[in-house]
């Protein structure tokens, strides 16, 4: 069976690999000042563009089995177009982020409250996809101040358990078994044979199989499937909130996507009354996938 990932932390630390073992992951204290509930923060991984100081920066947030490098073209593509800075992150558990037991929103948000502040990027524009969005809308109901717009990709701050198919892409994930010392190319080939069985849409697969890499000689999943499947209720809900976000707000949506359902509306508009929503035609949920430049000419719009 594949063996879980190694976790790598924030570069600008300068540290190395370590053993994912969640006992043995450090986390940094969080930077919340709260004592007694107080939440402990992971060094993010990240990437920063450069661009004007004096505007709010672009912070891309990214889905479940996703990473930062989901937003490589079009957050370049961005910065030239609006001459922000753009911020892209690798969530806990993902990416070339450290590996943490929590996978809580709560815990999420605090991560990205930390970053945001560390960079000296706040108030930003915060633009999130699935589980990203729901970590945005989180830090944006939590600490307003942080936040001067906020842009959720295709989802809703109500649970979307029924219509989710990642608790069987996880299983799925976890059964694949690849001996160790085969060439790339092969194992991805053996891995997406045997994902086939359960997933057959081949876009999801090779998404996915994005998460697939080699340490010392073994292939691994980078993201922590232990974590994800012990909180994917947590995932595919939202945490209960009661004040609202009282910032402009996005919801775009994909037109061939469920994830966000008319019922949805009236809990969006209690949470984010200055709500707007904006459906991309042909697009799924992956919409800066499916339709890159209207996922980008949307939020342009939204900016101006």
């Amino acid at each position: 069976m594949l063996r879980w990932s190694r976790a790598w932390r924030l570069p600008l630390r300068g540290l190395g690999p370590s053993s994912l073992s969640a006992s043995r992951v450090p986390l940094a204290p969080s930077s919340s000042g709260r004592s007694g509930t107080e939440r402990r923060s992971v060094l993010l991984s990240y990437k920063l563009l450069d661009g004007e100081a004096a505007r709010p920066a672009l912070v891309f947030l990214h889905g479940l089995f996703g990473s930062k490098t989901n937003f490589n073209s079009i957050a370049k593509a961005l910065a030239q177009q609006t001459g922000r800075r753009v911020l892209t992150v690798d969530a806990r558990n993902h990416g070339d982020s450290p590996h943490s037991p929590d996978m809580s929103y709560e815990a999420m948000s605090q991560d990205v409250q930390d970053l945001l502040t560390q960079l000296g990027l706040v108030p930003c524009v915060l633009v999130g996809h699935s589980m990203g969005g729901r970590t945005a809308m989180l830090l944006a109901l939590q600490r307003p101040e942080l936040v001067e717009r906020l842009i959720a990709v295709d989802i809703s701050p109500v649970e979307t358990t029924s219509n989710s198919d990642f608790p069987s892409y996880m299983a799925a994930m976890r059964a694949v078994d690849v001996p160790d010392d085969m060439s790339r190319s092969s194992a991805r080939k053996l891995a997406d044979q045997q994902l086939s069985t359960v997933i057959q849409d081949t876009a999801v697969r090779q998404f996915l199989l994005t998460n697939l890499v080699e340490v010392d000689g073994r292939f691994v999943w980078r993201v922590n499937l232990e974590a994800l499947a012990q909180h994917v209720d947590k995932i595919l809900a939202f945490p209960p909130r009661q004040e609202s976000y009282p910032g402009p707000t996005l919801f775009l949506l994909g037109g061939n996507s469920q994830y966000v359902h008319p019922s949805h509306h009236s809990e969006i508009r209690r949470l984010f009354p200055q709500a707007q929503m904006q459906t991309v035609p042909n697009a799924g949920h992956w919409i800066h996938a499916d339709c890159p430049q209207d996922f980008m000419a949307a939020i342009r719009g939204f900016l101006a």
